[in-house]
């Protein structure tokens, strides 16, 4: 898919290990463009998981690393002949709720970029909502960002897929 075909905004939805960022990743596949990573290595595991995301992407890609300042990134670097992905919006709050940030505020400035980006954005995302409410106050309050700057931003997306068993659905598409 050529960039001139992609919506201004996307959001990419779906669980962990659901296949939304390989989707997320085909939809600008052959395209150069810039992988806007907001997770942080703080574990093994998490290492481990940003390398896998690293070796499938190839050689097309530029990354910049943003784990808190995901809007003013934004507003640096979108440009009409290069889209950018953003993987993924669930570090980024996580990242926020770590550090003390405001998250609300946060994401209305996300919301601000995104209104009128001056190229294409696809953004990833998780759904968290659809399992069991969480036993502690610190999770349901994660869960709420979550579910809500997953609104937020679905408003404002021209095009909005939920990705399951690495099949996407799409659920708004006004591009």
């Amino acid at each position: 898919m050529s960039d001139h075909r992609l919506p201004r905004t996307t959001l990419v939805l779906g669980g962990t290990r659901s296949g939304k960022s390989a989707h997320a990743e085909g939809l600008l596949s052959g395209i150069p463009a810039l992988y806007l990573a907001t997770g942080q290595a703080l574990d093994g595991e998490m290492a481990e998981r940003i390398d896998h995301h690293r070796r499938r992407r190839g050689a097309n890609w530029s990354t910049l690393e943003e784990p808190l300042d995901l809007p003013d990134a934004l507003d640096r670097v979108v440009r009409p002949d290069r889209p950018v992905l953003v993987d993924c919006l669930t570090m980024w709050i996580s990242n926020l709720m770590h550090a003390g940030r405001d998250v609300e505020r946060a994401a209305a400035q996300l919301c601000e970029v995104l209104a009128e980006p001056l190229g294409p954005v696809v953004l990833v995302s998780n759904e968290v909502g659809l399992g069991l409410v969480p036993d502690t106050r610190l999770s349901r309050e994660f869960r709420d960002h979550q579910g809500l700057v997953n609104q937020q931003v679905a408003a404002i997306a021209r095009r909005v897929v939920f990705v399951a068993a690495g099949l996407p659905l799409v659920l708004k598409d006004v591009s």
